[in-house]
C-alpha cells in the first residue's frame, strides 16, 4: 500500500518498528468517529493524539481513546499543576511540526511529555495517526510505551 513518507514513519522505520499504514479521507470536524467508520474499527482502538499545555504554558501529549474525553481537571491534579488547557492548534503546529487533524506523538518536532490513557495499552492494536491528514497506522500500543516514556494516567470521561 502506497502511503506518505511522514516524519512519524521515518521515527517508526529508523526503529524498526512494524506498523500497517491505513488511508481514508479526512473530513473536516469528522474526528475519530469518521476515521473509525470509514476503516471499519471501533471507535475505541482509534487513539487520538491531543496537545495540551499547563498554566505554566508547558506543553504535553495526551493519548486518548477516540470514544472519550480527557478531564482536564483529573489530568492537572496528576501533573500537580493549576490548570490544563487544549492548546490552540497554532501552538500545536508549532510543537509538534504537525498539521492540526494530523498530528501523530512519533518524530514530533520538539519532544514532549506523553501521557496515555491506561486501558489503551491492554488493546491488541491501536490506531494512531501516523502524521498526516488522512493517514492513520495500526500498531501495537505497547509501543507507547517503550518508545516514547508514554506515562501511564487514568483521566478519560465518557462512554466506554
Amino acid at each position: 500500500m502506497d502511503h506518505p513518507v511522514t516524519q512519524a514513519v521515518r521515527f517508526l522505520r529508523e526503529r524498526k518498528i512494524g506498523f500497517v499504514p491505513h488511508l481514508y479521507d479526512y473530513v473536516e470536524k469528522g474526528g475519530t468517529r469518521e476515521s473509525a467508520r470509514q476503516l471499519g474499527v471501533d471507535e475505541h482502538s482509534v487513539v487520538k493524539t491531543l496537545v495540551f499545555e499547563t498554566n505554566e504554558k508547558k506543553p504535553l501529549i495526551v493519548l486518548m481513546h477516540g470514544d472519550r474525553e480527557v478531564s482536564t481537571k483529573n489530568l492537572a491534579r496528576h501533573l500537580g499543576v493549576r490548570s490544563i488547557e487544549p492548546a490552540t492548534a497554532e501552538r500545536a503546529t508549532k510543537c509538534t511540526g504537525y498539521q492540526f487533524g494530523g498530528t501523530s506523538p512519533f518524530g514530533t518536532r520538539t519532544t514532549l511529555p506523553v501521557y496515555v490513557e491506561k486501558s489503551i495499552l491492554s488493546l491488541e492494536k491501536i490506531y494512531i495517526n501516523g502524521g498526516k491528514r488522512g493517514f492513520l497506522i495500526e500498531i501495537d500500543p505497547g509501543i507507547l510505551k517503550v518508545e516514547l516514556g508514554a506515562i501511564e494516567v487514568e483521566i478519560g470521561i465518557g462512554h466506554e
